[in-house]
């Protein structure tokens, strides 16, 4: 790219020259604005990217940048947009980068206003989108607020328009304006911008840094009255203009895009939150692991043109008074909107088609799902059962067993809704639930669903700093929790206010922040309840119901938003595809599913066990949950399994007999290898054992038992696509599985169903999720198949219509002769005597990387499996080699051992072959050969 050197401008007569890398020459302009009054003539310095644009430009994006920044922010918007049409305007504010520093305080009504007087003098029309960043986020809404008739949207990043008089403003902030400081670190010295700067991350290329300091090298006035005109308190002289900013906010109805960097120590969550109670229909989108320099640290160009593209297409005609409805935006609760033409389905549509799979096995049944567009709420079946005391929950904890029946169950879920809703908790708000599986959570659950308001389930699989960064991410207005999640929330600063699952002593009440208990709510709801109280209409059906979490195994935890109806599918297609309901009770070693068993009018039995490690699940654990609850049917994880039999020998007489009525045996969340199912028949023979394949975003995809596992891999070599991967199954009934080819890695061709081709996994279903939650841009990429959902995941179908998984996308290695998948890799390497399991990686840059091997191996054949990472030894290099190439026809170019590969906290069983390959790429360098 260009990089322009800067010499002596307006105000800045002594000026270095300076490279100043990305942006071009011709995008520079001078403006000089006239004087009005007693106010003389100001010049102002911006970008402009007009020269770039081949015809009418579309819309202009007037963009404004905060403090201690210049238009350099937005150097990649300029180039992004004009390529789609778009006209960038982005200005330097006066006193501040290139524009004019006459020595004037300006306070933020002047900013705003001066800037309408330099829209003026450029005779801009409309329609403009108004693109800001820190306290030019406040000056460019200001603007916004004051044209509507010029205004077409607005994209905001880390900003903020209101400041609750009853809190701090970020201790950065009270830093710099503290009157010991604020002088030296502003304007006396460049500190506060050096410390700004240092907040980019990845930290910034030196000539990047250097750019952004250029223009300041002498006069930083405005940079200190910048700081000072921050309106921390009520009194403040430009409190008042904040206020007009705010509220005006609150009344815009065009499009708005909210992008965020959570790492923000500045404009932190709450102000976040603020901006998206006034701006309910916005898109929003959080780039994790970005912060307050957010155009440097993730894609905001890109993020902002897709935007654009989506909310105003070329084939619209644009005007500045487009409705909001007419654009394609379709509101729904708390920060996020959806675009209905994008999605090809309106929002009642039930597409169910059977997907042919049918079988009948032990009561074990799926014919197909009927269509059906009202299915019967999530918490219908407490009203079916308000009479029946028979046990709903079964919860086994060390010396004790907690039940609950039917009748208690419907009643204090009603108890519970009722006090919430009378405490000031209504349909849409956020309500995050840190207990364990067992009674508790379910009540509070089914007291959301009933309620309308969201649940926010962050499992404690994820870790503390994954929840942390998933419960941040949902900003909940309510935490209700045991007295370990809220101390993670009082220690970790989660947002919300808190309610206790149990009674605390009053000074450890007090500690936590906690404002009331499910114990006194639930004698509140009865006491309302006796006074004749009602609760409110149930939520609709499309309104949101959960947000749930994925489990992070290839990047951050994303939240997925579950609208009612969305649960109720995933409830229905559970109950068709594996013949389950009120006649099947069950034991629920993998936490999710517990809560599904209520739904299903099932008796649900949590086990004995540590929920945060699904690998603490023992046999007896089992067998006494199996016992407990009269149960036909577990579900667990593999990593639970895998405990589960190792621990088999201390199994009883009596707990041996319990675990052989089981009828029907699931096994979800990770791949499962087919030994490790066959092995099952070790303590329930008579399960029928299957695997349903799925995810967060839409559970159960796929189905498949072990027998028709062993066809399908006798199927391999006879039947057209058959291997290559790990075998899932056919769709479920209702599901619709197709494949997006491969093209050098990226999966960019045209859905198919043809056998054998491999690509991304695309999935259509009753029970898809709605969105991400607050990922904008990563609900897009998801979805640009309408009605589909990407997954992220490679495989193919083979002429039997099965799906085989090869891998994640994330994970294929792209080598010169040709992208390869690694399941098949790793299978091949796992059959080779002495191996435990095997990831299979990519080193080097893309389109070159060479294919290496991670190997764990059994400790009953290696001897030096448990010590420090190593080359495989020359002798099980060779094996793997062979092995690989026989099976899979690629050649391996290294071959390394560890003591143990590292996995998904959730399951304990994903490969985390993204960890695993930057490990080897380090090792392999020549850098120290520590553990991945």
């Amino acid at each position: 790219m260009h990089g322009g050197g800067v010499g002596p401008q307006h105000g800045d007569a002594r000026a270095r020259v300076v490279s100043l890398p990305g942006l071009e020459a011709r995008w520079r302009r001078h403006v000089t604005v006239p004087g009005t009054g007693e106010d003389p003539p100001v010049t102002w310095h911006l970008l402009d990217n007009e020269p770039d644009l081949t015809g009418p430009p579309r819309g202009t994006l007037l963009a404004v940048h905060g403090n201690p920044t210049w238009s350099y922010l937005w150097r990649a918007l300029l180039p992004a947009a004009a390529a789609q049409g778009w006209r960038v305007v982005a200005v330097d504010q006066l006193g501040m980068g290139y524009s004019e520093r006459d020595g004037r305080l300006r306070r933020l009504g002047d900013r705003i206003a001066d800037l309408g007087a330099l829209t003026d003098t450029l005779g801009l029309t409309g329609p403009v989108v108004t693109v800001g960043h820190d306290w030019g986020g406040v000056v460019s809404l200001g603007w916004a607020v004051e044209h509507p008739e010029l205004l077409a949207g607005v994209v905001v990043t880390n900003t903020a328009v209101h400041h609750d008089d009853s809190s701090h403003i970020p201790v950065l902030l009270r830093l710099a304006g503290h009157p010991t400081v604020h002088g030296w670190a502003t304007s006396g010295t460049r500190t506060f911008l050096r410390a700004t700067l240092a907040l980019a991350s990845p930290p910034l290329e030196p000539e990047v840094r250097a750019a952004y300091l250029a223009p300041y090298d002498e006069d930083r006035q405005a940079v200190a009255d910048f700081v000072a005109d921050i309106p921390a308190g009520p009194d403040h002289p430009s409190r008042p203009a904040l206020d007009a900013v705010a509220d005006g906010v609150a009344r815009l109805t065009v499009p708005a895009l909210v992008l965020w960097g959570p790492r923000d120590p500045v404009f932190q969550g709450r102000y976040l939150e603020d901006l998206l109670r006034r701006l309910p229909h916005a898109d929003v989108h959080r780039f994790e692991g970005a912060g307050h320099l957010l155009t440097e640290d993730a894609d905001v160009a890109g993020t902002v043109v897709a935007w654009l593209d989506s909310r105003f297409p070329r084939e619209t005609p644009l005007s500045s008074e487009t409705p909001l409805s007419a654009q394609g935006v379709a509101t729904t609760s708390r920060g996020d909107s959806r675009v209905v033409r994008d999605s090809g389905l309106s929002p009642d549509s039930r597409v169910v088609r059977d997907s042919g799979l049918s079988r009948d096995r032990r009561g074990v049944r799926a014919s197909g799902v009927l269509e059906d567009d009202r299915p019967r709420s999530l918490t219908a079946v407490l009203e079916d059962r308000r009479e029946d005391d028979s046990p709903a929950v079964v919860a086994l904890h060390p010396g004790s067993t907690e039940t609950v029946t039917w009748r208690e169950l419907a009643t204090r879920v009603r108890h519970l809704a009722l006090a919430l809703h009378d405490s000031g908790v209504r349909p849409g708000q956020r309500v995050s639930l840190l207990i364990t599986p067992g009674v508790d959570l379910t009540t509070a659950l089914f007291a959301c669903l009933r309620l309308g308001a969201v649940a926010v389930v962050a499992d404690q699989g994820l870790g503390l700093r994954g929840m942390s960064r998933a419960i941040r991410g949902a900003g909940p207005d309510v935490v209700i929790g045991i007295e370990r999640g809220l101390v993670g929330a009082r220690i970790m600063a989660w947002p919300g206010r808190r309610i206790a699952a149990t009674e605390l002593p009053a000074p450890a009440a007090r500690a936590l922040g906690v404002s009331d208990t499910l114990p006194r709510l639930l004698a509140r709801g009865a006491g309302l309840e006796r006074a004749g109280i009602a609760l409110p209409p149930e939520p609709d059906l499309d309104d949101d119901a959960a947000i749930l979490f994925t489990s992070g195994s290839t990047g951050p935890a994303k939240g997925v938003r579950y609208s009612h109806r969305g649960l109720c599918g995933m409830r229905d297609t559970l109950a068709a595809t594996y013949g389950l309901g009120p006649g099947t009770p069950f034991v629920a070693g993998f936490a999710p599913f517990a809560l599904l068993g209520t739904a299903l009018g099932s008796l649900a039995v949590v086990p004995d066990m540590d929920v945060t490690a699904p690998a603490t699940l023992t046999a007896s654990a089992l067998a006494d949950a199996v016992r407990a609850g009269g149960a036909a049917a577990v579900f667990t994880s593999p990593s639970a399994l895998r405990n589960v039999l190792a621990t088999a020998a201390d199994l009883t007489a009596e707990q041996r007999e319990a675990l052989a009525g089981v009828s029907l045996f699931l096994s979800a969340g990770a791949p499962i290898p087919p030994e490790l199912l066959a092995r099952v028949a070790e303590v329930m023979p008579d399960a029928d054992a299957r695997t349903p394949y799925g995810m967060t975003e839409v559970l159960p995809v796929t189905d498949i038992g072990l027998a028709e596992i062993r066809d399908a891999l006798a199927d391999v070599g006879t039947v057209p696509g058959a291997g290559g991967g790990t075998c899932v199954g056919r769709p479920v009934p209702g599901t619709e599985v197709s494949i997006v080819p491969l093209d050098d890695g990226a999966a960019t061709g045209e859905p198919t169903t043809a056998p054998g081709v491999t690509g991304e996994v695309l999935v259509a279903a009753p029970h898809l999720k709605r969105t991400y939650d607050r990922l904008w841009a990563t609900q897009r990429a998801s979805a640009d198949h309408a009605g589909r959902h990407r997954t992220g995941d490679v495989g193919h179908l083979d002429a039997r219509g099965r799906l085989w998984v090869e891998g994640r996308l994330a994970h294929v290695v792209t080598a010169p002769g040709g992208v390869i998948t690694p399941v098949a890799v790793e299978h091949a390497a796992e059959r080779v005597p002495g191996v435990r399991r095997a990831a299979a990686v990519g080193v080097g840059p893309a389109g070159t990387q060479q294919l290496v091997v991670v190997l764990e191996t059994d400790p009953s054949v290696d001897r030096r499996s448990g010590s420090a990472p190593s080359l495989a030894t020359p002798g099980l290099t060779r094996a793997v080699r062979r092995a690989v190439g026989a099976d899979v026809g690629v050649p391996v170019s290294a071959v390394l051992r560890v003591p143990e590969l590292p996995t998904d906290v959730r399951h304990n069983a994903k490969i985390e072959r993204g960890r695993i390959a930057r490990w080897a790429e380090q090792a392999l360098a020549g850098g120290r050969m520590g553990r991945p």
